[in-house]
């Protein structure tokens, strides 16, 4: 085990959601690069807090890089060790995702994989409202290339008994969907959100009526 095992939790989480990691060990063409790709606008502040995690843990500033006429923004770190210890030591895979993306065997115990769980929300995950009649509803949602995590994150949500459907949306990829204000708060007490850009959507539901 290592330290600050929970943020490293949800950095995987962060990673399998919207990083990649390459090594020019693998691909004379390729370079040694963790990047995390996010959206401009809607996820500034989460963009300061993703700096701020990958300094306490790699003691490192990250390159971060705004694509001119596009809404994103792209954090870099280009150090090989950095790139050696998330892949040999813990378990990540290579880029890209498809068919082989996995949540390593070290944040499977215990409740780190709760962490992954936001992580991965976080970045590929939204609320949707859903208005019925009148009343606002949350939806969670998020999706998921075809890759073996596929099955990890169904035993995650399993586990800590959330009630979800999980739907074939074509190409392999699975969209799972949590309804309800009820398991918005489930998830709330047992996941939570370091993303503004869903805690900002939460005032609009009336939460404070669910047990």
């Amino acid at each position: 085990m290592y330290p600050n095992m929970k943020n490293l939790a949800e950095l995987t989480g962060i990673l399998l959601g919207d990083g990649s990691l390459s090594l020019r060990d693998n691909n004379p063409k390729s370079i040694n690069r963790l990047k995390i790709t996010l959206n401009s606008q809607t996820d500034k502040d989460y963009t300061i807090y993703i700096s701020k995690l990958l300094k306490n843990l790699f003691e490192i500033e990250p390159i971060v890089k705004y694509r001119l006429h596009e809404n994103t923004v792209d954090l870099f770190i280009f150090r090989k060790h950095i790139l050696l210890f998330l892949i040999k030591n813990l378990g990540l895979n290579l880029s890209p995702k498809w068919e082989r993306a996995v949540i390593p065997k070290i944040f499977l115990f215990d409740d780190l994989d709760l962490f992954v769980l936001r992580g991965y929300f976080d970045t590929d995950g939204s609320i949707v409202t859903a208005n019925n009649n009148g009343t606002l509803y949350p939806r969670l949602e998020m999706k998921i290339c075809p890759s073996p995590m596929q099955s990890q994150f169904i035993d995650i949500l399993t586990k800590y008994n959330f009630k979800f459907g999980v739907y074939d949306i074509g190409n392999g990829k699975i969209r799972i969907q949590l309804n309800g204000k009820s398991q918005l708060n489930q998830w709330l007490n047992l996941v939570g959100f370091s993303n503004m850009r869903h805690i900002s959507k939460l005032s609009r539901f009336n939460l404070n009526n669910v047990l």
